[in-house]
């Protein structure tokens, strides 16, 4: 496994940029320098997250969101150590 997380990924499965290792092994978001939790989905390369809108829910009951511009950083929260050590055990 890489040290860099992809360009683009979101949480959503149905999505084309949905990557289950990387969700698993744990993203972390810095967005003009403040770390969110709340990313639904990213890309680094566009400059831009998504994140949800309040409470509110499309037809398809995922939540409504918004695209908030500007500088992006991801990061993986574990040192890869762990995700080597669960590959080792499977």
């Amino acid at each position: 496994m890489t040290d860099t997380p992809p360009d683009h990924l979101s949480v959503f499965p149905d999505s084309e940029w949905f990557n289950a290792d990387a969700l698993r092994r744990g993203v972390g978001i810095r967005f003009k320098g403040q770390e969110r939790t709340d990313v639904e989905e990213y890309s680094m390369s566009e400059g831009w997250v998504r994140v949800a809108a309040g409470r509110s829910r499309d037809r398809f009951g995922r939540p409504m969101t918004i695209k908030l511009k500007g500088e992006v950083e991801a990061f993986y929260q574990d040192s890869g150590q762990q995700a080597e050590a669960d590959d080792s055990q499977a």
